[in-house]
This record gives C-alpha cells, sequence and structure tokens, in this order.
C-alpha cells in the first residue's frame, strides 16, 4: 500500500495538481475520494486534517499538508532525485525563475480563470446560471484594471506581429484582439509606432 495518501477527487483543480506532480516525479500514492456533494470535506474527521474544510490534503508518513501549491512543493522537493526535475535544482537561477512563475501563476492566472471556469462550467453542471456581470468584469488589462507596465511591454513585438501572416493569433481571439487594440491606441505608443514606421520607410 503506498505511504502517499491523498484525500480530495479528480475533477478538482487542485487534487489533480498534486495528482500530476506526484505521477510526474514517480510517487506511488493512493486517493481518497471525499465526496463534496455530500459534504465529507465538513466533517470533523476531515476537519482535522484540513481546518479550513478544502481539498486536497496530502499524508506522507505523519505529515499532513493541505494547499496544493504547497503540497507541490513539497512533493518535488522531497522527491527531487527521481522523476522530472520540477524545481531545477541543478541551477540556482533557474530554480529562481520557476518560483517566480510559480507565483505569476498563483497571483495573476488563476484568480480570474478560477473565476471563469465557475461562472462558465461549474455552474452549469449543477443547474446554476452563469453571472455574465461577473464574467464581463474580468480584470482588462493583464495586472489589473488599470494599464500599466505589464501590458505595455508587450506593445513592440506584438505591433510587428500585426503586420504578419500572424495576426491572426491576436484577430482570431476577440478578447486578446480588443485588448490589443485598447493598448495599442494609446496616444504614447501611436507617437512611437509612427517614429517606427518612419524609421522603417527612411531603411
Amino acid at each position: 500500500m503506498a505511504t502517499v495518501k491523498v484525500y480530495g477527487m479528480p475533477l478538482s483543480s487542485c487534487t489533480a495538481r498534486v495528482l500530476t506532480c506526484l505521477i510526474e516525479k514517480g510517487v506511488e500514492y493512493e486517493l481518497i475520494p471525499r465526496n463534496l456533494a455530500v459534504g465529507e470535506h465538513k466533517q470533523p474527521t476531515f476537519l482535522a486534517k484540513q481546518p479550513f474544510g478544502q481539498i486536497p490534503v496530502l499524508e506522507d508518513g505523519d505529515l499532513t499538508l493541505f494547499e496544493s501549491r504547497a503540497i507541490a512543493k513539497y512533493v518535488a522537493y522531497k522527491y527531487k532525485d527521481q522523476g522530472t526535475d520540477l524545481l531545477r535544482h541543478e541551477n540556482v537561477k533557474v530554480s529562481a525563475l520557476v518560483l517566480v512563475w510559480t507565483e505569476v501563476e498563483s497571483q495573476q492566472y488563476n484568480p480570474p480563470i478560477s473565476t471563469l471556469v465557475y461562472e462558465l462550467l461549474i455552474k452549469g453542471m449543477y443547474g446554476m446560471t452563469t453571472d455574465q456581470a461577473v464574467v464581463d468584469a474580468q480584470k482588462k488589462y493583464l495586472a489589473g484594471n488599470s494599464y500599466s507596465l505589464a501590458d505595455q511591454n508587450h506593445i513592440p513585438y506584438t505591433y510587428f506581429l500585426m503586420k504578419t501572416s500572424a495576426a491572426s493569433l491576436i484577430n482570431s481571439r476577440p478578447h486578446v484582439k480588443a485588448w490589443w487594440e485598447d493598448i495599442s491606441s494609446r496616444p504614447s505608443f501611436t507617437e512611437s509606432s509612427y517614429k517606427c514606421k518612419q524609421t522603417i520607410n527612411e531603411n
């Protein structure tokens, strides 16, 4: 019997995050399903493992962990000598970049995408109605509701991309196209792109 136990359900994105990590590392595990529909995650025996009543929970011997990203980091570190090196231990600089991008996923990518999935998929599975106002209210810009360097730094190369046959990568995605039209029409870039056009024409 596997010493690593995971309490959760495969349909849960957080459980899937942990299971994927265990599989990548070649760690044998036992999945112990928790039926959220009947409230198994809110029972005293489960709350003793996870005080917030959420899945997944990992048990590895006498260690109990919750929060899927913390579990994944633990697994990647403990089993660093087997399977895929998910933390890139051989190079501290590369490892630091891995940590940066795990934070980007957690802080910038997960909040809007989890909201959209809940509204557009999960609600329908349980007979609830999508709140279109919530869908429409998702962040307008990359780092929030205000234009920032996160958007601005995408402009130069995207501008040139839009002059090529690959422009369909942007134009075929309505929301991405709307974002691009917004940021590329700002006066600051309109002026700089005019100068860029002059330079190209002169050459």
